[in-house]
């Protein structure tokens, strides 16, 4: 484009030569203010060409985190009680703990447990117990002050977190709140309930600690007549909860060492055609290793520190029973951010071990969660670069859980987004989830990544997500996680139209296959 207005230039000039001096000043002049307004011109549109992108993928970005803390806010709701829920609980006392650590701001826990709601529900009905649990919300609720937090983090077990407080403080609101148990107000059911109270950081300074220190205050509580509450006592309490961890600790040490972990596999299927392009490497514990399921075992690992050796020994299991699969699909490992930033994790290392087993590096994708913490951010995007250097792709997992932030997304190139389940689930009955859903397709598509969505598992939430075009999905709608890594395709059309129906299967198949 420079060329023209040169030639233009000294077509100008050498006929200006032949003109008289004043002539050829304007001729001059006028040819400088052309090329002036041409080079503006041009440092404007190539300026817009630059800024526009970033610009729309900074207000996309923008738009992505309004939304998101909209249905994040869903997401960390108990549907029951209407308090924050388990996964809301494990995010506030991460930030208490911070808060601790940053600004010397002391915390206090109290944990209770209804006593005997199991009563109730057998002998009265689950409708009875779930407005038992309701009452004990509300109640909760109310007694909690302005900066406490409350939260149902189980069946029948209740958690207030309280800033800015010590243990006696904690006492004092846990004796308030059994005094309005055993007094209900307006024909509501008389409860009593257990609970146990730790402090930071008068008698722990870590959420490990601080959780299991309250865990073991109750439990003696329990064993010992129900219906009080006392503060963890660190003699008293020791023995049962040094005996716990210890017994925790030997069982993953024997689950790592012994191997007893079997590997299974979710298919992951293209939700235009229902080809099925991989498979979601998971790991369960064996019958003999002792854990039911595989979310007590990692979190029996955690709290004994010991998760990067469970991590290594489930991804050895996972890609040891992945040899047959077909080489035109691709195999997902699950890798938390602990792991990736050890010491002794490498990308060689991993290359190496999918060379044993004949796995093709550029079949390969890792899945990393935020669920955890993020330590060392410069030791992980160096491991990641260099997987993806050597043709391994990267997946954003749990993208849009209510602790998953778009931390890693905006500082870390991925390949593959993974739609947590909790969105997919509720993108199907609320309007703003599927806002998210929308605005995450998007985004992804600006980076030229591809989306899965998961957790797909009635036919309203795959029509959902096929009419917002999301090009993947995984679920028991679509496939439990087994040892079979055979299937090729499954009928999209019959699924998404109520007529396949999951056969039925022995219990303790569906137990193995139950996903964390």
């Amino acid at each position: 484009m420079a060329i023209i207005p040169m030639a233009l230039s000294m077509a100008i000039i050498n006929s200006a030569l032949g003109s008289q001096p004043t002539e050829v000043s304007t001729a001059i002049l006028a040819l400088m203010v052309a090329l002036t307004a041409l080079l503006v011109a041009l440092t404007v549109w190539m300026t817009k060409q630059v800024l526009q992108p970033a610009e729309e993928l900074e207000k996309s970005r923008t738009e992505i985190r309004r939304m998101y803390e909209v249905a994040k806010a869903d997401s960390l709701r108990d549907g029951l009680t209407g308090l924050g829920n388990h996964r809301a609980f494990h995010e506030e006392l991460d930030r208490d703990i911070e808060w601790y650590q940053r600004y010397k701001v002391p915390v206090a826990l109290l944990l209770m447990d209804i006593d005997d709601l199991k009563l109730v529900n057998d002998s009265e009905g689950h409708v009875a117990g779930d407005e038992m649990l309701r009452e004990m919300g509300k109640l909760v609720g109310e007694v909690a002050r302005y900066a406490d937090r409350a939260f149902r983090v189980g069946g029948d077990e209740f958690a207030i977190l309280m800033p800015h407080t010590d243990a006696d403080g904690a006492l004092a609101i846990a004796r308030r709140l059994q005094e309005r148990a055993a007094s209900p107000r307006n024909g509501a059911r008389r409860m009593s309930f257990s609970g146990g109270i730790s402090a930071c950081p008068l008698l722990a300074s870590t959420r490990t600690q601080l959780y299991a220190q309250a865990d073991a205050a109750l439990y003696w509580c329990k064993r010992h007549g129900r219906a009080s509450v006392d503060v963890f006592h660190p003699v008293r309490d020791r023995a049962a909860n040094l005996e716990a961890t210890n017994e925790l600790s030997t069982n993953i040490a024997r689950v790592v060492n012994q191997r007893l972990i079997r590997p299974v596999y979710q298919p992951i299927v293209e939700l235009a055609t229902g080809r099925v392009i991989g498979f979601e490497g998971l790991s369960r514990p064996s019958p003999e290793s002792g854990f039911a399921d595989p979310g007590s075992m990692f979190t029996a690992a955690e709290t004994v520190g010991r998760t990067v050796e469970l991590d290594q020994a489930c991804l050895q299991a996972v890609v040891a029973g992945a040899r047959a699969l077909n080489e035109n699909q691709i195999l997902t490992l699950n890798i938390s951010p602990r792991t990736m930033e050890a010491p002794h994790f490498s990308a060689e290392a991993l290359l190496v071990h999918l060379a044993r087993y004949g796995i093709a590096r550029e079949r390969v994708v890792v899945e990393l969660t935020e669920r955890e913490t993020v330590d060392d951010i410069g030791r992980l995007q160096g491991n990641l670069v260099a997987l993806q250097r050597e043709g391994v792709r990267i997946a954003a997992d749990d993208v849009g859980a209510g602790n998953a932030g778009l931390r890693l997304l905006s500082q870390l190139r991925f390949d593959i987004v993974k739609i947590d389940l909790s969105l997919v689930q509720e993108g199907a009955e609320r309007d703003s989830s599927r806002a998210v859903l929308r605005s995450l397709r998007d985004l992804a598509s600006r980076w030229g990544a591809s989306v899965i969505a998961e957790g797909i598992e009635t036919p309203s939430q795959l029509r959902m997500v096929r009419e917002l075009g999301l090009s993947a999905g995984q679920g028991y709608l679509l496939g439990r996680p087994s040892p079979d890594i055979t299937l090729e395709k499954v009928d999209i059309a019959a699924i998404e139209a109520g007529r396949v129906v999951l056969e039925r299967r022995p219990r303790q198949m569906d137990e193995a296959a139950a996903t964390p």
